[in-house]
């Protein structure tokens, strides 16, 4: 019977990156899951941002053609991307985990990291000298993506999953440089030049005719940008594809990026080199330009912020600006600048930052942590946790930067403020996580005229805002949470501890050394990486040299030797050669053989004794020198023969325990030690040790060692045909009682010392650089493996035991699109069913374990269920979406329905450290539903405990939640269905279903004060309150008046990145307001026909007025402006002049394109008919700022309601589309629209949510009827479309037990995954 195939985390294959480097051009990318990728070299890498683990590296498969080599990983992006839930449909598949990745040939792939392998290449017949500069993902159907990609430096093209490339454009001379996706809009994306060059593009189906782009410019200083192509234009005639190569390629230090602001539609920051600028795509202007501070290194990137209202700025020398937001304008003041690469520590020259990344992740989990949907403040004065001091903590932000010498950093950067902000809350718009006690006081939502306005449904730790903040009032401080370092530099020798029996510990004596898991990595930059290879990590990294390490041995178990050499300037052209013992366990390098002058010769090689006692120092053209390593290396003697190569003998093997041919090997280790009375005291006189060497002349030999005694060994010499007429050996393996050579025509010979006897056979490859053993263990059924490296570097593994070695060997280099530069065995193998397990050293600066197979008939030595091939992790890896599809969602389940904290405690190390500490585990031998907080009212009540016992393995690992998420949902799930829903949906990195929960309660609200016909407070409109309009409006006159107080209040109700999801008039009125002064500044006849627009749609009628009356009268728009002067300021009209500006406004919208008709319907009242026109024309925005000015109930529902359409089924933003449904009391047009995209879970959560934020609504008001605090009027006992008895709800109700049954029916199905 075949054994099974074995999956990815069977084997003990696994790549451990080199460091990413300036022609990977900065690329990663973070999910909003918490999955970093980044490339390095001509590999992808995936770490775990929150444990800061390596979870995975995929190389990227060369072009097809013989020899071709992997060329540079330039782009990575995420696939954004759900976990799927239509289980009833399809299978469940792992898509949410796909990964674009781009190179520098031009190829577009989309990879899978679970299974290390391209699933499909979108461009196979890619263009070489067209590399791929940027990535992003752009949705153009509800459940289609397609990618978009800049390659070279000027073309543009879009690309299908299945079709290939649909559209493409080319810029001509702008160099295209990077590419970013609306927040607003997923089909919406921009495209930025080095020149200032900027393309709207909106993707609104897969073929040519569904892309509409639209062309803009950025003035900006690019005179460094001309000289630096004059520069390469002079170089253009060595290199013809220079003109072509991606803006990076071209110009690796000259950055221009952009950001869209996550809080402001339309709104891009950009930074060139030496400029921020912040540019409206709305009026195609940038509204401020900020130069580059004095001091600072140049710009690299920009970030916004998600919840607040800051910038930061990443700098070419590793730093970070971060950026305020003046009040009422689009201006950015820097506040402060941040160190990412601290001068401690670091080598010389310094590393350079290649990319910073903002944690999406972290950020949608505070917010979760600020609004609790209940309203009721969650401090804890009895949790020591939930403490106050004088400072007040802001913002929380965490950060990922990458350097160039193969470190990732995670930093978090906390925003603090003194006590004495709070006593201005009322201007603050941050939300912040710890108040003061006494700052906390929960009122009602409606009472604007209170200093600290706190919504029914916002958790308020304090709210604030940096725009009314000095710079002495909001510090930030920035700490190091976690560090992961990769390989340092590119490999340039590999070295395995291989003790023998006499082996010994750090200071000598006879006690036996045990294998351990531990290679050593020499690099060009000087440093020693330390790779465990159990973890698939660098457990040490020490800067040894500060040239290229030449050399590195073991010196048993925990000491390295290394060498390195440079040449002195001066007439004698001599060499100082560096040599050090590295000692692991202290850390400490001690140079050795020091010499004042420097030497003729550089050194050669450096090769030491399995025991670790005796080293060979082998000179270029000079005598051999053998030394002893003891606590200081004494020097032995000097050997002035002209050797080729040198190899000690490796520790013998075990004796065989069956008969044949292998009986003549030597049987047991009586060849390593010369007698077995070896002195108890630690001495290692009797101790004897051989080496074998090749001469000049291609003489063989054998001496020994003993102490400091050195005599040949006198082995039984073969037939003097075995002497290599060729001359040259370049390679030799030697472990008694065999001698392997390998000579530079490729020839292989091995000779037995004892017996004499020999043979020899070509491999038909380059010469032999290296010749390695595999380890032998007692049942080997061949004890002549040996690998071979070739100076072609590819690679064989040879059974000198077969009769045929040349047409058995074992493995044909097989990682194809790199070049081996060092191998050899892990010495780990304990059991003869242990598999044989390769270390290589690639050109891509990579270093992998490859698994050998030996024999394939047998299905392998790798066994079905070994604990030694499950990767050691030093802490779990805290990623449910990791999990296999089944399993993540099962995990989704529980924590929406609610689970006690409790059963997250498995650690007993963290039970007492956690705020929510509950006493007692969970113990899977006691009824699993007690750790649910209650059975769910929908679905089937057994399926919550299945779910638990399925989860139970994961649970007991601990590798479900960490301590911090797991503090946070012991807050959450006390606080009702939306918050559980929101944490959910946050953990799994869906954030736009994250925020769609935390605003439905507040949609709710906004729909029963609807129901009830209960008047919320109403904002001011020019009609009803003059007095206030004055106040609060701004025009163009008064240019000095800032934004009304009302919107400073109500704006601090709402965090910035829920902004995302405004759907109240006072939310919609406010913003509209609020941008109003960033263009009182801007000059020409465009902008001020926006700018009478944006006034007309608060109700700011005189203000617009003031402006149409400047137009001049050769203006081609001074007769329409003088009609919409006259028709608004005669604002009360009469019914014929009622009539005639209707059928006026009709045949201006008729005959052109503007917006004149519109304001004409606002200057008779006709605001419904207004809001119709502006959403016919594609102005869903202004035409909600409108409505929300002028328009209640009803007729306010059913704007919001037409929005809702178009958002749902032409912008494809569901969860958008889903609290405008609710706002707009439209509950059975939500339940469609889930049901639409196939989520028969959160059907069934929204009707839980909803339900039970109505329930809670319900009690309040009779609480304030019994305490007389006013009419309630009349109180629905159940929502509109949500009743219990209707056939929606019971289909849904329906609906969810089928997909709870197909779920647990997978989860049994599915193995746990174990990484």
């Amino acid at each position: 019977m075949a054994a099974a195939k074995a999956s990815a985390t069977d084997t003990w294959d696994s790549t451990l990156p080199g460091p990413p480097s300036r022609n990977n051009f900065g690329s990663s990318d973070l999910s909003p899951s918490g999955l970093l990728a980044f490339a390095s070299g001509s590999s992808v890498s995936v770490v775990d941002s929150r444990s800061l683990q390596l979870v995975s590296t995929i190389p990227l498969p060369p072009p097809p053609g013989a020899g071709a080599l992997s060329p540079f990983v330039t782009s990575v992006r995420w696939i954004p991307l759900p976990l799927p839930r239509d289980l009833l449909s399809t299978e469940p598949s792992a898509s949410h985990l796909l990964l674009a990745v781009a190179d520098r040939h031009g190829r577009v792939a989309l990879v899978d990291f679970h299974l290390r392998s391209v699933v499909v290449w979108l461009n196979p017949s890619s263009d070489p000298k067209l590399g791929v500069q940027d990535l992003c993902w752009v949705q153009a159907r509800r459940d289609t993506h397609v990618l978009a990609t800049i390659s070279g430096s000027s073309f543009l093209s879009i690309y299908t999953n299945d079709h290939g490339v649909f559209w493409k454009y080319d810029s001509g001379s702008e160099v295209l440089s990077c590419l970013r996706r609306d927040p607003y809009d997923s089909r919406h994306f921009c495209v930025l030049g080095l020149k200032g060059f900027l393309l709207s593009i909106k993707v609104l189906g897969d073929s040519e005719n569904d892309v509409v782009i639209q062309e803009m410019q950025i003035n900006t200083d690019s005179s460094e940008l001309l000289r630096l192509e004059r520069d390469a234009a002079t170089n253009a005639n060595a290199n013809s594809s220079s003109s072509s190569s991606p803006a990076s390629a071209a110009f690796p230090l000259y950055f221009a990026r952009f950001a869209f602001s996550p809080h402001w539609k339309n709104i891009l920051f950009v930074t060139f080199p030496r400029e921020l600028l912040v540019f409206d795509l709305q009026y195609q202007t940038p509204l401020s330009a900020t130069p580059l501070p004095r001091g600072c290194a140049k710009f690299m990137d920009v970030l916004p912020d998600p919840n607040n209202e800051l910038l930061y700025c990443a700098h070419l020398d590793g730093r970070l600006s971060i950026w305020r937001r003046q009040q009422g304008e689009q201006v950015h003041v820097m506040c402060t600048m941040e160190e990412f690469l601290p001068s401690i520590g670091m080598s010389i020259p310094s590393p350079s930052a290649l990319a910073i990344l903002l944690s999406q992740s972290d950020s949608t989990m505070q917010t979760i942590t600020k609004l609790p949907p209940d309203g009721t403040s969650s401090v804890d004065f009895d949790n020591p946790f939930d403490f106050f001091d004088e400072s007040l903590l802001v913002s929380k932000t965490t950060f990922i930067s990458l350097s160039d010498d193969g470190k990732i950093w995670k930093w978090v950067l906390s925003a603090e403020g003194v006590e004495d902000a709070l006593k201005n809350v009322s201007d603050l718009d941050i939300g912040t996580e710890a108040a003061h006690p006494e700052a906390i006081e929960k009122k009602d939502s409606s009472d604007l005229d209170e200093g600290l306005v706190v919504a029914t449904t916002s958790r308020s730790r304090g709210h604030t805002s940096t725009s009314s903040l000095g710079k002495s009032d909001l510090s930030f401080k920035i700490s190091l949470d976690g560090q992961l370092q990769l390989l340092s530099s590119t490999v340039s020798t590999l070295a395995v501890p291989s003790p023998s029996l006499t082996a010994t510990l750090a200071r000598g004596g006879n006690i036996p050394a045990a294998a351990i898991p531990l290679v050593a990595l020499g690099t060009q930059n000087g440093t020693i990486d330390v790779v465990d290879v159990s973890t698939n990590a660098v457990a040490a990294s020490t800067s040894v040299h500060t040239g290229v390490v030449r050399g590195l041995r073991w010196l048993g178990n925990s000491r390295l030797v290394s060498f390195s050499y440079s040449q002195v300037n001066d007439k004698s052209r001599g060499y100082i050669n560096k040599l050090v013992v590295t000692c692991l366990r202290s850390g400490l390098n001690k140079p050795f053989r020091d010499l004042q002058k420097p030497e003729r010769t550089p050194i050669r090689a450096l090769r030491t004794s399995s025991s670790g006692r005796y080293l060979l120092i082998l000179f270029r053209d000079a005598p051999v020198e053998v030394w002893a390593m003891t606590k200081h290396p004494v020097m032995l003697r000097s050997l002035a023969l002209p050797f080729t190569v040198v190899e000690w003998t490796l520790p013998a093997v075990p004796r065989p325990v069956q008969s044949g041919p292998s009986k003549q090997f030597l049987p047991a280790s009586e060849g390593v030690t010369a007698s077995a009375d070896s002195k108890s005291d630690g001495s290692h006189e009797e101790t004897v040790e051989s080496f074998a060497f090749a001469l000049v002349n291609g003489a063989l030999g054998v001496f020994e060692v003993q102490g400091r005694r050195i005599r040949d060994f006198r082995p039984k010499w073969p037939s003097t045909s075995f002497v290599p007429s060729d001359g040259l050996v370049t390679a030799m393996a030697y472990r008694l009682p065999h001698v392997v050579m390998g000579d530079r025509s490729g020839n292989i010979r091995w000779w037995d010392v004892t017996t004499g006897q020999s043979s020899a056979f070509n491999s038909h490859r380059d010469g032999v650089r290296r010749i390695k053993f595999s380890p032998v263990v007692a049942g080997d059924r061949s004890r002549g493996r040996v690998a071979v490296l070739f100076n072609d570097n590819t690679f064989s593994v040879y059974d000198l035991d077969s009769p045929d070695p040349v047409a058995q060997s074992l493995l044909q280099p097989q990682i194809p699109g790199t070049l081996v530069l060092e191998l050899d065995w892990l010495p780990l193998r304990t059991d003869k069913n242990d598999p044989l397990v390769l270390c290589i050293a690639g050109a891509d600066s990579t270093f992998r374990l490859v698994e050998v197979i030996v024999n394939e008939k047998k299905g392998g030595f790798v066994p079905q269920s070994k604990s030694v091939k499950e990767r050691f992790r030093p802490m779990p890896m805290y990623s449910p979406i990791l999990l296999p599809v089944p399993h993540a969602l099962a995990l989704r389940m529980i924590l929406q329905l609610g689970v006690k904290p409790s059963w997250f405690n498995t650690c007993s190390t963290t039970l007492e450290k956690r705020p929510h500490l509950i006493r007692g585990m969970a113990s899977s031998s006691k009824d699993l539903r007690s750790y649910m907080i209650q059975l769910p009212p929908l679905g089937d009540p057994v399926v919550p405990e299945m779910l638990l016992k399925i989860l139970e393995p994961y649970r007991k690992e601990g590798c479900l939640l960490d301590d911090e998420r797991a503090k946070i949902y012991a807050d959450v799930v006390k606080k009702g269905y939306a918050a559980r829903f929101a944490f959910a949906a946050a953990v799994f990195g869906e954030t736009s279903e994250a925020y769609f929960w935390l605003q439905l309660p507040r949609a709710i609200r906004h729909l029963m004060n609807k129901l009830m016909r209960k008047s919320p407070q109403k904002i001011p409109s020019p009609a009803s309150a003059s007095g206030v309009d004055e106040a609060s409006m701004p025009s163009k006159i008064s240019s000095t008046s800032s934004s009304a107080p009302e919107a400073r209040k109500i704006d601090s109700m709402l965090d910035g990145s829920l902004r995302l999801m405004a759907f109240e008039r006072e939310e919609l009125w406010t913003r509209a307001n609020e941008r109003l002064p960033w263009h009182e500044k801007l000059e020409g006849e465009d902008c001020i026909q926006k700018q009478v627009h944006e006034l007309i749609s608060v109700g700011n009628l005189e203000a617009a007025v003031s402006l149409l009356l400047t137009s001049a009268p050769d203006s081609p728009y001074f007769y329409p402006n003088a009609l919409r002067a006259v028709a608004l300021s005669s604002a009360v009209s009469k019914s014929l002049l009622d009539l005639a500006l209707k059928v006026v406004a009709a045949n201006m919208v008729r005959t052109d394109n503007s917006l004149t008709g519109t304001h004409l319907l606002c200057a008779v009242g006709r605001h419904q008919e207004a809001c119709s026109q502006l959403q016919d024309s594609g102005r869903w925005t202004d035409a909600a700022t409108l409505a929300a000015t002028h328009l209640e109930g009803s007729d306010y529902a059913r704007v919001l309601q037409r929005w809702a359409d178009h958002v749902l089924h032409a912008e494809h933003n569901v969860w958008r589309a889903l609290i405008l449904y609710v706002a707009a009391g439209s509950l059975q047009e939500a339940l469609a629209a889930l049901k639409e995209v196939q989520q028969p879970d959160t059907v069934a959560m929204f009707v839980l949510a909803c339900n039970e934020i109505h329930s809670e609504i319900v009690t309040e008001l009779s609480n304030q009827d019994e305490q007389g605090t006013g009419e309630l009027g009349t109180v629905m006992t159940d929502l509109p479309g949500l009743e219990p008895g209707k056939e929606e709800v019971a289909a849904v109700c329906e609906y969810f037990q089928q997909y709870q049954r197909k779920l647990v029916h997978l989860c049994m199905d599915s193995q746990p995954y174990a990484d």
